[in-house]
């Protein structure tokens, strides 16, 4: 069953003002926000460029290109920060002057992740004399060699965490290097290249070029909606400086100050772009760009966000809409196959291991990564899923839980056993790898055994952390509308949840699946409408009357009307 466990909170350095609402302030102090300051989300408050590692380096080689016409190329990444990271860096580096910049794509399935020896091969016809690696790169090494090998330069610009061996490239900017001091550290790719097109458009002004040249200045916050689009899909964690981005991508994105391709895309996800918040970016613009690369060619993506007029953004947006159904109805069969796999193993929830390994070699690689998450989700523990790369290797997807470092176990793995995994890389929470198919069921037993040394059965008990219950006042718009506002809420910074006991004055199930609730918080409040996603009443006993949830508070926008709405987490029939 799942624990609701209400978050503890510590009021005595708070030092929020008392126009704070009580609800508000508890909520803030809960995310350790203690000072209205914390909330100025103006870019004067932004970390400074100066402290990343090899910036001048990095500064050099893009100067030197751009000033001398020389050929650049981006190597992107197939998911929605490496799109966002590549569309970036074209319109910065073609607003600063550069004459000649194109960019290249790896496909999932064709050519795997990074700057390998093939995609280096592959970008030859474009003639490159500098490669520029986005979101990718940092483990890179045969790639890059390569590269040098034919007198390319590179630069990589990446957040992954980086590898023991490091490539030989001529610049390497990312803020998780052991020597980096840059004090955020969950940068996203964007945000990597977005910090360094700031170095060199300062460089550059320094050295007068924009006057040499002729041309404008670049207004670089420009691009703060493609900053904010990448960081929030990617999943990284919300600390200061990323929520200052965001913020200041979302207000843009309100105000339409943003590129055709995003205003298409929430065109297409039916998302009201003036009152846009981080969870429509997560949830309705990340899926349908992060689903060119899953289903077809990431390139659709990165030219949807390139488009510069309405009827191409359009165009385009609707191809990402069309991979985005297919990735849905792929992803339902796998997520199935994947349940049957688990209930022909055993029905015991707590008898399975607590690190899971799955395989069908007939899955999609584009989705097995989607599929490991409803996975981890359903059974509370870290899963990996496999599919056919080659004749002769596997690819797996990997998610994790709180509290267990998923590459860090990966590493482990691989030092303990050198010849069991190819090659992995990634964060604390997802991860990638290929192993050769004969060492799939050694890996298999070694993963579960690594996880069970680093979480207990409590671990992987269901939980659910809320800001406890609201008075019956507070059932009310414009706290909802606070609360959606306030500030940008993700990863590592979650939005507000509440828990408490309700009375069901009303209940159907929408479409086999949702189940739909008119509520009443205390018998003198007015009935509330509730949506519970994917959750039926199936199996509860006649006679419920009430029900416990863990709710969001939140606003149901319906032709033009705005009423109060909850978006239950969690459901218990009482």
């Amino acid at each position: 069953m799942t624990q609701i466990i209400e978050r503890q909170v510590d009021l005595s350095h708070c030092d929020l003002p008392t126009a704070y609402a009580p609800i508000l302030r508890r909520v803030l102090a809960a995310r350790g926000i203690n000072s209205s300051h914390q909330l100025d989300y103006s870019l004067k408050n932004l970390a400074s460029y100066h402290s990343l590692s090899h910036i001048e380096k990095a500064v050099q080689l893009l100067a030197g290109a751009i000033t001398k016409k020389k050929r650049i190329v981006i190597v992107a990444d197939y998911d929605a920060d490496g799109a966002t990271s590549c569309t970036l860096a074209i319109r910065a580096l073609r607003s600063m002057g550069a004459d000649h910049v194109d960019f290249i794509v790896p496909n999932r399935e064709k050519h795997g992740y990074g700057l390998t020896e093939t995609i280096v091969q592959l970008s030859l016809p474009l003639e490159p004399d500098l490669l520029i690696t986005v979101d990718n790169g940092v483990a890179s090494v045969a790639g890059v060699k390569v590269a040098k090998e034919k007198d390319i330069r590179v630069l990589v610009t990446d957040h992954h965490l980086p590898p023991d061996v490091l490539p030989e490239a001529d610049a390497i900017v990312n803020p998780n290097l052991v020597t980096d001091t840059f004090p955020s550290k969950h940068l996203a790719g964007v945000g990597v290249i977005f910090y360094v097109m700031l170095a060199l458009r300062a460089f550059l002004r320094e050295r007068n070029w924009f006057s040499y040249r002729q041309i404008p200045v670049p207004n670089l916050a420009d691009l703060l909606d493609l900053v904010a689009l990448g960081t929030v899909a990617d999943v990284v964690q919300l600390d200061y400086n990323n929520r200052i981005l965001v913020a200041q991508g979302l207000a843009r994105i309100r105000a339409n100050q943003c590129c055709e391709g995003i205003r298409a895309l929430l065109n297409v996800s039916k998302r009201e772009q003036s009152t846009l918040v981080t969870s429509d970016l997560g949830f309705a613009i990340g899926p349908r760009l992060n689903a060119a690369g899953r289903m077809d060619d990431m390139r659709y993506g990165i030219l949807c966000l390139l488009s510069d007029s309405a009827e191409d953004g359009l165009y385009y947006a609707q191809l990402l809409d069309n991979f985005n159904q297919e990735r849905r109805f792929v992803e339902a069969e796998m997520q199935q196959e994947a349940l049957n796999i688990l209930a022909s193993h055993d029905a015991d929830t707590m008898a399975l291991p607590k690190g899971m390994c799955l395989l069908d070699e007939n899955w999609h690689q584009g989705v097995i990564g989607i599929v490991a998450a409803r996975i981890k989700e359903k059974y509370h523990r870290p899963v990996i899923v496999f599919t056919k790369d080659d004749d002769t290797f596997l690819k797996g997807s990997a998610r994790s839980i709180q509290g267990v470092h998923i590459r860090d176990i990966l590493d482990s793995i691989a030092t303990q056993h050198p010849n069991l995994i190819t090659k992995f890389g990634g964060h604390a929470m997802a991860a990638g790898l290929s192993l050769p198919r004969d060492n799939f069921i050694a890996f298999q037993e070694i993963f579960a055994q690594e996880v069970a040394k680093e979480v207990s059965d409590e671990d992987l008990q269901g939980s659910i952390f809320t800001d406890g219950e609201l008075a019956a006042s507070d059932f009310n718009l414009q706290l909802a509308e606070q609360l959606r506002t306030l500030t940008p809420w993700g990863q590592g910074f979650p939005e507000p949840i509440f828990s408490g006991r309700f009375e069901i004055l009303e209940r159907r199930v929408l479409k086999g699946q949702h189940l739909k609730m008119t509520l009443r918080p205390t018998p003198e409040s007015e009935p509330i409408e509730a949506i519970a996603f994917n959750i039926t009443d199936e199996g509860w006993e006649n006679g419920v009357t009430e029900v416990e949830l863990a709710y969001k508070l939140s606003i149901n926008f319906y032709r033009g009307v705005r009423s109060l709405q909850l978006m239950c987490e969690y459901v218990y029939p009482c």
